[in-house]
């Protein structure tokens, strides 16, 4: 009788493979490890992405692969510095595990601002995370990787600010990922009650250069009444990582809620942002820039729902494009029947500096109600002539040139950011890859 083939593992994690991240965290709440179960089952479940799938148009999902890569068990011998900007607390995570992490001022502490990891957080205000963990997912097609982050996250932030209280300076996150053909599933929660303030910047970075990498990210954005929330994401992942980041936003009434990502690295890197306005007088800002040069694709999705009367929205993405690089953005504004009043705005704008590379825009209304202001468009051009002549002409070389004309491009997004330091902080992320 011939010998029975052992099993092989057709996507990269496998059932001992998760079975070994539950057993080594069974000292979290019961119903933590039940959803991380429920999760890896519907990861199973769910099929890749086909190409018949709209929500996949213009994707390559030939390089959606994810097999061979593994979870490390050891931070990095090396951790890049975070940027230099004024900031109240930090929380650095290296290859999933906590690296290091200041405290917050006492007088934040005092009135209950709660910063701290998320298996921290799972362990000590298990209600309160629960409350919150995916409980508006964004749902726009990465259910499958979105589903892989729940089984096996164990790195991400909690954030949760009471009724209230505003915290002037801002909060910092930074994973990084180190090693090749290493994967790493961050998940931050923010939770802000009514009248609330605060702004939270997260990064995440490759400690070397290059290397393939996977990385699935998730995060929950909640902004209680009268609340005002800013959250910055900016990655900077090696040139062939495959990378996925999900974010639900959900703004109560007269929240006013601004989320900028900042797209940088990856070979194939998706970015899905879902913004709910659940009560009157809601807003949201949703801001993107990015900078794809080499062969990268951007591949962008969002959604603004507009649940309650007089709400509003502004979404602004911008890319610039070098070599070979692809873009695609696809946002889609949705009025429901209830929402009259409404005023948002949706606009996609691409800066192509090469003749090779390409940018798919595809914006869209779906409204159900009759008395709103709703507008969307998108706009791809070239650098016009006379600018370049203007340039050229000054001696300054094109790689310069081209530094000089994304931050043009790129200044009114950026500009949009109260905290100079922070703002001056992420022109050096840019600027470091445009200079590379």
């Amino acid at each position: 009788m011939s010998a029975v083939p052992a099993p092989v593992s057709i996507t990269g994690f496998d059932a001992a493979r998760f079975a070994a991240h539950l057993s080594s965290r069974g000292s979290l709440p019961g119903w933590w490890l039940e959803t991380k179960k429920a999760a890896w089952n519907q990861f199973l479940a769910l099929p890749m992405p086909p190409r018949t799938d709209e929500r996949w148009r213009f994707s390559n999902i030939s390089g959606l692969t994810i097999d061979g890569f593994t979870v490390p068990d050891e931070p990095a011998s090396s951790i890049p510095p975070l940027p230099r900007f004024s900031r109240a607390a930090e929380i650095i995570f290296s290859n999933r595990k906590l690296a290091s992490r200041t405290s917050l001022p006492k007088e934040l502490s005092a009135k209950g601002v709660i910063f701290c990891p998320l298996e921290e957080a799972l362990s000590q205000y298990g209600d309160l995370v629960r409350a919150h963990l995916q409980k508006h997912p964004a749902a726009l097609g990465a259910e499958k990787f979105v589903a892989l982050n729940t089984a096996f996250t164990a790195s991400g932030a909690f954030l949760y600010v009471p009724k209230g209280v505003e915290i002037t300076e801002v909060l910092a996150v930074q994973h990084t990922l180190s090693g090749a053909d290493h994967a790493i599933f961050p998940h931050t929660i923010v939770a802000l009650e009514d009248n609330a303030r605060a702004t939270l910047v997260e990064f995440f970075i490759s400690s070397e250069a290059t290397g393939r990498q996977f990385a699935s990210g998730v995060n929950d954005l909640y902004a209680g009444a009268g609340a005002q929330l800013t959250y910055v994401g900016a990655q900077a992942w090696t040139h062939e990582t495959l990378a996925f980041q999900t974010n639900s936003i959900v703004a109560q009434r007269d929240a006013r809620v601004l989320s900028l990502n900042i797209h940088l690295g990856g070979r194939q890197a998706r970015h899905e942002s879902h913004s709910r306005l659940q009560g009157p007088g809601a807003h949201s800002e949703m801001l993107a820039l990015t900078v794809a040069d080499g062969q990268q694709e951007f591949d962008q999705r969002t959604l603004q729902t507009h649940q309650a009367p007089h709400t509003s929205s502004n979404l602004l993405y911008k890319n610039a494009l070098l070599d070979k690089a692809k873009t695609i953005f696809s946002g889609l504004i949705v009025v429901e029947p209830d929402a009259q009043k409404t005023d948002a705005y949706q606009s996609n704008r691409n800066l192509m500096l090469s003749d090779e590379a390409e940018a798919n825009s595809l914006p869209g209304l779906e409204i159900q109600a009759n008395d709103v202001r709703c507008t969307h468009g998108a706009t791809t051009s070239r650098v016009p002539a006379e600018q370049e002549f203007y340039l050229k002409s000054r001696g300054i070389r094109p790689e310069q040139a081209h530094e000089l004309l994304i931050f043009g491009f790129f200044e009114e997004v950026l500009s949009k950011l109260e905290n100079d330091s922070l703002h001056e902080a992420l022109r050096g992320l840019i600027q470091a890859k445009v200079r590379r």
